[in-house]
C-alpha cells in the first residue's frame, strides 16, 4: 500500500509572521515540498491568523499541483473561506483561543457537536470538497465521524508521540491500531498526524493501516539543517 505524505507548511509562515515580512513564502515551500515528493500540502488557517493568511490560500490554490488540504474549525467564518478557496480537502479540527497547537480531536460526543459538524461536512461536500475530521482514536469518536458522512478521518497521534515511556507508547500505538481498523472496516479513508517525526513514524508505518500521514513541525525543523527538499525526501523514504 502506497502511503501519502502530507507536508504541513504552517511553520514556514510562522517564521515569516515573526518579522511581519514577505518571506519565507509558504507557496515556495509548497513547490519545494512537491518537487521532493510530497503527495499533499497541508495548512491550518486559524482564527487568530498566527501563521497562514487568506492570501496564502489564494497563492497555494493556484500553485499546488498535488492536493491542497486546509485545516480549519467548523465555524461560519471558516466555511466562507472554504467556499472562496475550494481546496481539494478540508480537515475539520477543534480550535481554542490561546492554545499552542491543536490539543485534541473534535469531540463529537459533546452535546450538539455531531449535528454541527455533520452540517459543515454536508456544506463542504456540496462545494465538491472532500472532508476529513481530525479525531482522537476512540470507538465513540470513530462512530461519530462515520455518522457525519465525512470522507476520511485523520487520527490524532499526539498521545503516542508524547508518550513518557516505551510502554505507554505501545499502549497508544495499540489504541491507534484499534481505531484505524474500526474506521477501515467501514471503508473510510484513514490518515494520521500530530507530533510525528523521523524517530517515531516507523511503528505506525509498520501497522500498514494508515494511508496518509500529515507532518509539519519536524520537517520544517529539520529543514533548518538539511533543507526542506531533503527533509521531505528523508520522510518519504521512511514511509516506503
Amino acid at each position: 500500500m502506497s502511503i501519502r505524505l502530507g507536508v504541513n507548511i504552517d511553520h514556514v509562515a510562522t517564521v515569516r509572521q515573526a518579522r511581519q515580512v514577505h518571506y519565507p513564502d509558504p507557496v515556495e515551500a509548497a513547490r519545494v515540498a512537491e518537487a521532493a515528493g510530497a503527495d499533499q500540502i497541508t495548512v491550518h488557517i486559524r482564527m487568530d491568523r498566527r501563521h497562514i493568511q487568506e492570501s496564502d490560500l489564494v497563492g497555494l490554490k493556484a500553485a499546488v499541483k498535488t492536493r491542497l488540504n486546509v485545516e480549519m474549525a467548523a465555524t461560519d467564518e471558516m466555511m466562507e473561506i472554504a467556499a472562496a478557496t475550494v481546496p481539494e480537502q478540508i480537515t475539520l479540527v477543534p480550535e481554542r483561543a490561546g492554545e499552542v497547537t491543536t490539543e485534541g480531536g473534535l469531540d463529537l460526543a459533546r452535546e450538539g457537536a455531531l449535528e454541527e459538524v455533520a452540517a459543515a461536512v454536508h456544506r463542504l461536500q456540496e462545494l465538491g470538497i472532500e472532508v476529513a475530521i481530525f479525531a482522537d482514536p476512540d470507538r465513540e469518536q470513530v462512530e461519530g465521524v462515520l455518522a457525519t458522512g465525512a470522507d476520511s478521518v485523520e487520527f490524532n497521534t499526539a498521545a503516542y508521540a508524547e508518550a513518557a515511556s516505551p510502554e505507554e507508547a505501545q499502549v497508544q500505538l495499540q489504541r491507534l491500531a484499534d481505531a484505524a481498523r474500526l474506521a477501515q472496516s467501514s471503508g473510510i479513508f484513514v490518515a494520521a498526524g500530530h507530533g510525528l517525526h523521523y524517530r517515531n513514524i516507523g511503528p505506525l508505518v509498520e501497522l500498514n493501516l494508515f494511508r496518509e500521514f500529515n507532518i509539519g513541525h519536524s520537517l520544517v525543523a529539520q529543514s533548518i539543517f538539511s533543507g526542506l527538499g531533503a527533509a521531505v525526501r528523508d520522510m518519504k523514504a521512511l514511509l516506503s
